[in-house]
């Protein structure tokens, strides 16, 4: 008795034409690229997106696709790098082909972010202070708002002017409906809308890197800090270089006073205890 052979499922027969041809399209990008970074586009407007992307131009390529076409064209280019990209892709995902660095290229997409109102619930990166001064507002509700959040308004002119200001929201905090209300109306944009860089695969170095968010203000402080910190190791360690000589010898001719005054200080109780003659 004969078996009768098993028709086995093709997975790629089950794929329209249109999207094997997308998922080829994007397994080449991937294999020929530099950099392939996973971007969200999450709460990123449509106007803005076709904005970066005219930025981008000669520079990145960006795409976006459904995840199973994605996940199936990293697959296709079988290699185990590029495979961990695929717990970074979900349904709002934008993929960036370009030969900038991964670290060049989330700069890049940081300059192109633009400023946003906060809502109810968002999440403030850094504190929030309204300065004293004149504002657009006209008294009426806005008084009591304002003041709820604990800012001393008065009417100037027939508009509102802040006497003392306050910080209304720090970093890191929620953003309550009446402060969300009040930065409204104030015109203040606490955040920040763009391609939020996820993870991002080197060819160079055959490497994913994760946690690739550039803050370039941040990030400029803190070099800041450090060379100050530095500085201030290598004069007091007396390492001798161009940029800490002036320091060293400015410090030596203050140690020198010092020592000098302890020296005086010192000399004048003996000079006064010395024997005097007495001639007959």
């Amino acid at each position: 008795m004969t078996k009768k052979k098993e028709n086995k499922p093709n997975k790629d027969r089950e794929i329209p034409e249109e999207k094997l041809n997308a998922v080829k399209e994007l397994t080449n990008k991937m294999k020929k690229s530099g950099t392939i970074l996973v971007a969200s586009t999450k709460k990123l407007p449509s106007s803005q997106f076709h904005e970066i992307k005219k930025n981008l131009r000669g520079k990145a390529e960006i795409v976006v696709a459904k995840k199973s076409l994605v996940l199936r064209a990293i697959e296709n280019v079988k290699k185990a790098s590029v495979d961990e990209l695929k717990k970074y892709i979900v349904a709002d995902s934008a993929l960036f082909f370009s030969e900038m660095d991964p670290f060049t290229l989330s700069g890049t997409l940081a300059d192109n972010q633009s400023p946003t109102r906060a809502k109810t619930g968002d999440i403030v990166p850094e504190d929030v202070v309204v300065e004293p001064g004149p504002t657009d507002l006209i008294p009426g509700p806005a008084i009591s708002e304002l003041s709820g959040v604990g800012l001393k308004v008065a009417v100037e002119g027939g508009k509102l002017a802040i006497k003392q200001g306050a910080t209304i929201v720090r970093a890191g905090e929620k953003v309550k409906e009446n402060v969300a209300s009040v930065m409204a109306k104030l015109g203040i944009t606490p955040l920040k809308v763009g391609f939020e860089p996820v993870a991002a695969y080197d060819s160079k170095a055959d490497k994913v890197y994760v946690g690739i968010k550039i803050d370039k203000k941040k990030t400029l402080e803190d070099l800041r800090s450090l060379i100050g910190k530095a500085l201030g190791f290598a004069v007091g360690r007396e390492y001798p270089t161009k940029e800490t000589i002036s320091f060293i010898i400015g410090k030596a001719g203050r140690e020198e006073k010092v020592i000098q005054g302890l020296v005086d200080k010192k000399a004048t109780p003996v000079e006064a205890a010395a024997p005097v003659e007495v001639t007959a």
